[in-house]
């Protein structure tokens, strides 16, 4: 065993105070209870950022140069896999996204959060429901014919479709037997459509509550869908601005544990210090924790990290051991992977030591290895 990290460990079905020892080909081997093991440090799985459109200055949209300072930046705030996250723009753009990623990543730096393909938020959003979307930008569905999603398809996990537009039935059922993961999003679908997407394939939901149709006692829509199939996960933005937080026990009290996933939806200028700069074709600027557009005033993505998530949701109530799966657990499950987002033997050794009272990131394990040891800070 080369590694010994010890602490209260938040396993599937509790937490334990203990040690959890690392194996020198990068996976845990044991997991060892202790009551003399240090109760100051928390250790969770790595979490996994499956929409995340960039950090500490770094676009996901910029080029293998960017994706380099994204990966690390994710990194330090506990982030041990993520989805580079395009927002909508020409296709011309998106193909040259889908191109940058595919090329970046077998060189992607070991010492960064691990990209795992990527996610198109966008073009085929509703125009009523745009958000931070150029309107001039959107498309149908059944604009992207056979060639077009050639272009695209390999690499791309997930993707954001309103059910209601033209075309968008042929277009999930199409990328559903590809293998990518279809979310339902920037939708004012009826409750029908809503049900229509889900059961063409869609198995997910981008940014619960925000921009989409809600849960209205005459006109029930997108949201109350989601919430009410078990079998499809939600995204929830825990920074306290996108969704309050009193609708946060909502969430977990009417979806199975196994199906909400917090996600930043960052962008660049969160954790760089800029308060005003460009988020695809439009311009943003950041106030405190909140980003809006310049022109209109629509939220515009978060400058949240999913530390900061984890630490809302706990102390808003929601049971630790839910919090870390919907960080970690779930994301996983949602990609199709069992190798990580757990703390259990033969799992990689992707993991978060947290302080246990500030949540703040002490250092991050990636497969074995600590890609943000403790000094570096």
């Amino acid at each position: 065993m080369t590694e010994t990290i010890s602490g209260r460990l938040v396993l599937d079905d509790g937490e334990a105070v203990g040690h959890l020892h690392v194996d020198d080909d990068g996976r845990i081997a044991a997991i060892e209870p202790a009551g003399t093991a240090p109760r100051d440090a928390l250790v969770v799985p790595g979490f996994i950022d499956v929409h995340v459109h960039g950090w500490g200055g770094h676009d996901a949209m910029g080029g293998s140069e960017a994706l380099a300072g994204l990966a690390r930046a994710l990194a330090a705030r506990g982030v041990t896999s993520f989805l580079p996250t395009s927002v909508t723009a020409s296709f011309e753009k998106l193909t040259r996204f889908a191109d940058s990623v595919r090329e970046w990543i077998p060189g992607a730096p070991s010492d960064g959060a691990e990209p795992l393909g990527f996610n198109m938020e966008g073009p085929f959003l509703a125009e009523k429901k745009k958000g931070a979307h150029p309107a001039d930008l959107l498309r149908h569905p059944e604009e992207l014919d056979d060639e077009r999603l050639a272009t695209f398809v390999e690499g791309l996990r997930i993707i954001t479709i309103a059910p209601e537009l033209r075309g968008a039935p042929n277009l999930i059922r199409r990328l559903a037997k590809r293998g990518v993961k279809v979310s339902l999003g920037h939708s004012a679908a009826t409750m029908p459509e809503s049900r229509a997407g889900y059961d063409a394939g869609a198995v997910t939901t981008t940014h619960l509550f925000n921009a989409m149709s809600g849960v209205v006692h005459r006109e029930p829509g997108l949201a109350l869908a989601a919430l009410l199939d078990d079998a499809v996960w939600v995204e929830l933005i825990a920074d306290t601005l996108h969704v309050d937080p009193d609708l946060w026990p909502l969430i977990w009290n009417l979806k199975p544990a196994e199906r909400v996933l917090l996600v930043s939806d960052a962008i660049a200028l969160a954790g760089g210090g800029i308060s005003r700069g460009m988020l695809g074709e439009l311009e943003v600027r950041v106030d405190g924790d909140m980003v809006t557009l310049v022109e209109g005033g629509n939220l515009a993505g978060s400058v949240t990290a999913m530390d900061l998530e984890l630490r809302n949701v706990v102390r808003a109530g929601i049971p630790l051991v839910a919090a870390v799966r919907a960080a970690a657990t779930n994301p996983a499950a949602l990609l199709g992977l069992d190798d990580r987002g757990r703390l259990a033997p033969g799992q990689r050794a992707d993991l978060v030591e947290l302080d246990a009272d500030s949540f703040a990131v002490r250092r991050v394990m990636r497969a074995g290895e600590w890609i943000v040891p403790a000094q570096d800070r």
